[in-house]
């Protein structure tokens, strides 16, 4: 007995052992101190290799700045960056579709719409909050109060143009059911505008600027999410017939998370030369941090915040669990989201690590986290209110209750829409801007500095992603332990005729122990 409660302290909750190299070893000999710290480098060392390879990309960045380099060879440092964010990009659709189907079809549909239920509660409290503190943060700090407005060169291109906020919720509406899966692949609608001259009511001409609809490149995640899963839910509506087909899933998704396990070993090196890629690129750093250092700082203060106290303070009241336990167990995917900035990229590695560290079981975070990397956008939530606020700050513009209310309700409507791509927060940040009347020209400014702000907000979705399914993980277990409590006392009130053993203390120790060790196998084999 003993030895098996060894045993299972020293594994996670879907069996793997846990990755920090700190379980329990059986027996009572100490270990000696050097095996103990060989023990638990192997155990860390793809975090051990991520951190390293942060840190050396910094210096090769700052190093090689000081080289007047052409574009073609900045271009050419990126490119073991480039790579790694083209791998991860070619694993996206086939883990996505196969865990959500294989996930959806292993979870009974009541489960399944209590767990979905709860998911999606947790994320709309969160990017809520974080909503609020992007607001709160904008108007302690005041960004935009600046005596001169900044000026950002080249940029008046890159500005999306302004949409109708109802024509972009209908867009979102359109996407959840794409008229042709394939293009769903690589292509998602949007309505763009033209303007037709008619003949008005008094006859004379006026002009009406008509939606249409086009097809823009980028992936639509969000329609083949909703497939996946109303997919997943018929096939267990089959029974025996589908069970085929999801045996197929099952086994096309383990295959897939084979080759990330993979992929995770070429991630150190792909993020040292994107973070050294991006230091080479940038242009008059020392400017552009003098003219908009306020609004980096209030953005980059507040997702500490949310990501360091709120979401952590969350799973600790409820869970009563370390949550900066939790987090290390996923520092490799954080600084693989920090390095290429797409929740969407990050989302192979994410699930490696909340399985293999963090004991989530395979059902729930490949169930939760497609959906999470879909809906859930903190991170984007808050800057897109800092943002709102700044360019209303540098217009002079004073923004009343009514207003500060619309700002966090559409960027929390407008984030579940967010493309989980790089700069995808920056096209819903125009729908805000519509909504409360701004200009949206000054969006050049946002894009001017999106290149570091962008990867704090990606570092926070995921992470809001992992908590989600550690807290989702934490109530399955915990109903799982009530229907087994369950469960035994109806055996036990079964059969009233039979008598009642002799009271001795050594029966019913005995009797105890054999109780919870049934319960813990029990619980140990089940998933669910």
């Amino acid at each position: 007995m003993a030895e098996k409660m060894d045993i299972e302290e020293g594994k996670a909750t879907n069996g793997e052992p846990l990755a920090n190299g700190l379980g329990s070893t059986k027996g009572n000999n100490p270990e000696p101190l050097a095996q103990r710290v060989k023990r638990i480098v192997m155990a860390n060392l793809l975090v051990i290799l991520t951190v390293a390879g942060v840190i050396v990309g910094v210096f090769i960045g700052l190093g090689v700045r000081n080289v007047e380099l052409t574009k073609t060879q900045v271009i050419y440092i990126g490119f073991p960056g480039e790579l790694l964010i083209r791998l991860l990009k070619m694993i996206i659709i086939p883990l996505v579709v196969c865990s959500l189907v294989s996930g959806a079809a292993s979870i009974d549909p009541k489960a399944l719409g209590k767990l979905g239920g709860w998911a999606m509660l947790f994320f709309l409290v969160t990017t809520l909050i974080a909503s609020s503190i992007g607001v709160v943060m904008a108007f302690i700090l005041t960004p935009g109060s600046v005596s001169d407005k900044p000026k950002v060169a080249n940029m008046g291109d890159d500005v999306p143009v302004a949409k109708e906020v109802i024509d972009s919720f209908l867009d979102l509406i359109r996407n959840i059911f794409p008229s042709n899966l394939v293009s769903a692949a690589f292509r998602s609608y949007a309505t763009s505008y033209r303007n037709i001259t008619r003949n008005g009511t008094d006859g004379l001409p006026t002009e009406e600027k008509i939606p249409i609809g086009t097809d823009q490149d980028g992936m639509n995640i969000l329609g083949l999410v909703v497939f996946a899963i109303v997919f997943g839910v018929a096939l267990r509506k089959l029974g025996e017939e589908g069970e085929i087909l999801i045996k197929f899933f099952n086994s096309f998704n383990e295959a897939t998370m084979v080759l990330v396990s993979w992929i995770m070993w070429y991630a150190p090196i792909g993020i040292m030369f994107l973070v050294a890629g991006k230091i080479v690129e940038m242009d008059n750093v020392g400017q552009l941090f003098a003219s908009l250092g306020k609004y980096i700082a209030c953005c980059i203060i507040g997702h500490a915040i949310h990501g360091f106290l709120v979401l952590p303070a969350i799973y600790f009241i409820i869970t009563r669990k370390n949550p900066y336990t939790f987090l290390w167990g996923i520092f490799t995917a954080l600084a693989t989201a920090f390095g290429t900035s797409s929740s969407s990229a990050t989302l192979p590695l994410m699930m490696k690590c909340v399985e293999e560290n963090n004991g989530v079981s395979k059902h729930i975070s490949r169930f939760i986290l497609p959906i999470g990397a879909t809906v859930n956008m903190d991170g984007a939530a808050l800057f897109q209110c800092v943002a709102a606020v700044f360019i209303a700050q540098l217009n002079s513009t004073s923004l009343n209750f009514i207003q500060v209310v619309t700002i966090l309700v559409t960027a929390t409507a407008s984030s579940v829409g967010a493309a989980g791509i790089p700069a995808g927060g920056v096209l819903t940040l125009a729908i805000i801007l519509e909504a409360v009347g701004l200009p949206t020209n000054d969006i050049s400014l946002i894009l001017a500095v999106d290149w570091l702000v962008d990867r704090t907000c990606t570092v926070l979705n995921v992470e809001g992603d992992a908590f989600g399914a550690g807290l989702l993980q934490f109530f399955v277990d915990r109903q799982a332990k009530r229907e087994e409590g369950t469960e035994l006392s109806g055996v036990m009130l079964e059969d009233p005729s039979v008598p009642a053993p002799e009271s001795s203390p050594l029966i019913a120790k005995r009797g105890n122990n054999d109780s919870e060790e049934g319960a813990k196998g029990v619980l140990s084999e089940s998933v669910m």
